[in-house]
This record gives C-alpha cells, sequence and structure tokens, in this order.
C-alpha cells in the first residue's frame, strides 16, 4: 500500500523528525501534557487478581483494590531495563512510582500521543547503567510535532486499523510456531520413550507419567549416569556480550533456551575481573536452566563444542554423563520430553511466578529409560533429521514476524511524524 505524502512540508528543527507537515506545530511536549510520576505501592498490595489493576515501568503488575487514576492515559516505564516504553491504561487503575503518567492538558487524541512518544524511543534517553532511569524533567523538555486534533484523529483510527491487520498475521505466525514447536516436542518425546522401532514389545517403567517403555531398555535414574554436577559464578558482568573467541564472558540462563546451545546470550566479564577457566564450557557439557520462569525452567542444551572463554553462571547447572552409559544429546532430549518437563514443572518452587528454581535432586532423582548408548546415538540422529525440517519452518515464521514488526514500526513513525498523509485513508474507510 503506498501513501501520499501532505501538500507542504517545512525544516522541524529536530534532528530525528526532519521534515514535517507545514501545518504542524513543532514545540516541547511539556506544552500540551504534564508527566508524573505514579504513587508508591508495596509488592504485598498486589495481588495476581483483583479490581483494580496495578501499572509499573513494564506494564500490568498485578491488581489491587484501590485506584489513582480514571480515564484514558498513557504511561511510560520510567525505571528498569525497559525504562522509555508506552503502555496504555484505560478506566480506574493504580500507577505506581515506575510508571509516568502522561495527562494531557491541551486537546489531543491519545493513541496519537502514545504512538508519538513510542515513535520518540524514549528509553535512549535513560541514565545510569546500573539500573536505567528516566528524568521527567528532561523527557518533557524534548521537542516533538503537534498535529491539528483531525490530524490526530486521522491517524490515531489508520493506526488501529493497520495495525490491528499486522497484529493478525503475526498472530498467525505465533500460533504456527507454537504448532511446529508442539510437533517438534512430540517426535522427541516419543522417540526417547518408545525408540525408532514399533514393533518393540514394551513394560511398564513403574511410573504413571512415564508409562511404557521398550522391554530391553534399562531404567535408571539419572544420578547413576552423572559423573559431574556443578554450578557456575555470576559475577557483575558488562550489560554486553564479550566479543570474539579470545574475550572472557558469563553465560546467561537464556542460553539454553530452546534446547540448542546459544553462545550468544552472555555477557562480558570486566576487565577488573579474574576469570576462572575451570568454569569455561566444553564440548558434550549438558547445561541446564536452574532458575527462570516455570516454562522455562530446566531447559537443557549442549555445547557441541568448546568455548573455554565463556564461563557457566550460577543459575545454570553444568552436567557431564559417563560416556559408556549416556549419551549427553540423549540426556538432553529426555530432559526436554514432555514426560520429563511436567515432573521439572511440578517440582519447580519459588515465591514469584517469573522466578522459580529446581534443585539439583530433581534432575538427579529422575528416572530415565536407557538403551544401548549406540541405540541412543541413533535416536539422537534420528530425532536431529525429523525435526531439522520443523525447526525451518520455525525460523521462517519467526524472520516473518521480524518483517512485520519493523513494517508495523515503520507505519507508526511514518504517520506520526508526517512522512505519509492518511487523511484521505481515513474518509475513505468511514465512507465504506
Amino acid at each position: 500500500m503506498s501513501f501520499a505524502r501532505y501538500p507542504k512540508y517545512k525544516d522541524s528543527g529536530v534532528g530525528w523528525l526532519g521534515e514535517v507537515p507545514g501545518h504542524w506545530d513543532v514545540i516541547a511536549l511539556k506544552r500540551i501534557a504534564s508527566l508524573r510520576s505514579g504513587d508508591s505501592i508495596t509488592a504485598e498490595r498486589i495481588e495476581e487478581t483483583g479490581e483494580y489493576p496495578v501499572f509499573g515501568g513494564n506494564g500490568l503488575r498485578g491488581f489491587t483494590s484501590e485506584f489513582t487514576h480514571d480515564g484514558h492515559f498513557v504511561l511510560i516505564g520510567r525505571q528498569g531495563a525497559l525504562c522509555g516504553n508506552v503502555n496504555y491504561a484505560n478506566g480506574k487503575f493504580w500507577a505506581s512510582e515506575h510508571a509516568v503518567v502522561v495527562s494531557p492538558t491541551k486537546e489531543v487524541e491519545t493513541v496519537w500521543l502514545g504512538e508519538m512518544l513510542r515513535a520518540m524511543n524514549l528509553g535512549q534517553y535513560s541514565v545510569s547503567a546500573a539500573q536505567p532511569g528516566l528524568s521527567v524533567e528532561a523527557i518533557s523538555n524534548l521537542r516533538t510535532v503537534v498535529p491539528p486534533i483531525s490530524d490526530q484523529v486521522a491517524i490515531a483510527d489508520f493506526l488501529d486499523r493497520e495495525i490491528a491487520k499486522i497484529d493478525e498475521l503475526v498472530g498467525e505466525q505465533q500460533r504456527l510456531i507454537k504448532l511446529l514447536a508442539e510437533k517438534r516436542q512430540a517426535v522427541i518425546s516419543h522417540a526417547v520413550t518408545k525408540g525408532l522401532n514399533p514393533d518393540l514389545t514394551t513394560k511398564y517403567s513403574s511410573f504413571e507419567w512415564l508409562g511404557d517403555v521398550p522391554t530391553n531398555w534399562e531404567i535408571r535414574r539419572v544420578k547413576h549416569v552423572v559423573c559431574s554436577f556443578e554450578q557456575g559464578w555470576s559475577p557483575q558482568c558488562e550489560a554486553f556480550p564479550a566479543e570474539g573467541d579470545e574475550e572472557w564472558g558469563v553465560l546467561k540462563v537464556g542460553c539454553v533456551n530452546g534446547g540448542e546451545f546459544n553462545p550468544s546470550e552472555n555477557k562480558a566479564l570486566p576487565g577488573t575481573l579474574d576469570p576462572i577457566p575451570s568454569l569455561g564450557i566444553c564440548a558434550g557439557d549438558l547445561l541446564i536452566s536452574r532458575a527462570n520462569t516455570r516454562e522455562l525452567v530446566g531447559s537443557v542444551a549442549v555445547a557441541r563444542r568448546g568455548y573455554p572463554h565463556l564461563m557457566l553462571c550460577d543459575k545454570l547447572y553444568r552436567v557431564r554423563v559417563t560416556s559408556s552409559v549416556c549419551d549427553p544429546m540423549f540426556l538432553s532430549r529426555y530432559l526436554s520430553s514432555h514426560p520429563a518437563r511436567s515432573q521439572i514443572e511440578i517440582a519447580a518452587s519459588g515465591a514469584s511466578p517469573s522466578m522459580v528454581n529446581i534443585g539439583q535432586s530433581t534432575i538427579l532423582e529422575m528416572p530415565i529409560p536407557l538403551p544401548p548408548v549406540k541405540q541412543q546415538i541413533e535416536i539422537v540422529e534420528s530425532i536431529e533429521r525429523e525435526t531439522n525440517g520443523i525447526v525451518a519452518l520455525i525460523t521462517e515464521a519467526e524472520r516473518a514476524i521480524a518483517l512485520l514488526q519493523e513494517r508495523r514500526t515503520a507505519l507508526i513513525t511514518a504517520a506520526v511524524t508526517g512522512k505519509i498523509d492518511v487523511r484521505d485513508y481515513a474518509a475513505k474507510s468511514e465512507a465504506a
């Protein structure tokens, strides 16, 4: 879809805005709205369900029995890793001290205002590396572009329609990814608990959640195939990853998400700290996340080669197995199977749903059905052959989502900064 431009433009005098429509104003944000941090609220007062939503720096935090605001407002994250992000609140709600409430002092369209603030990329103005935060005064003094209210309404209507279309396409790709991931998981689960030969006789495993397994497989505890089990070190690291193979880094817990080891998920070790070489990753190391959300805790992956300058963090377990009894990739696939995952999620504990833990005993005491090592390797190779195509389709869908999100961002920015004239679009939509 192509869009017209406004008839006349002028230089805004603001670098990121460039030229803007000639009849739009360029003024400081404080001329159209007041920005004020919300009110403090303790964690004990926030519940999972309740009458009024509580919004913090990253959006919805939970619910409480009181409210601080009533209406349709734009909220800006004031503090934290996502400071500068934009959310909307409608109706009665509590804005916490980590959210900045944007209250218009002139007639403005709320969606236009929110998307303009999003286009301003407010996170770039954060200060303090340890705990990023925004200065309300500094943000208030930023200059922005303000169209007439009729143009704001046209832009908001346009974005409501067009963004909804893009979001629906994103949703379709996300649903496809979910279905593909479930198919991949089913392939893995069947292979590591039933084997590759459908004609093999089976026996009861003695565990209801595991069911029947091939008769010639042994049932052992994981602890009987493990020769070492340890966790690492999490010093205060840089906010960026290590560069190259020679710079020291500490792995992040997300390096095992998805079942494949991702070495780029690390943080550089500051030059003032001495590395611990013994924590460097070796080929065949099986890594397990010991602390994460309930859906991700216990995620597992195997390093297929050595990364001697990437160190184990304390939120990861490193497991080394006795190679004559167990193949590390087979154990990895088993721990990511449906039966094993069900037990890991049940055993995970923690006060916060966003961070639960599993102890070493959860893994070590877990029963595992073991064929001979040769068969284990054959099963792993078969899984890879069967799932390669699924993984390729997931990657393609993820790429489509990234492109749609880029399109979404570009469309919003173009509309709110006047690079495209959407007034005729709004008129045609109303006529239709």
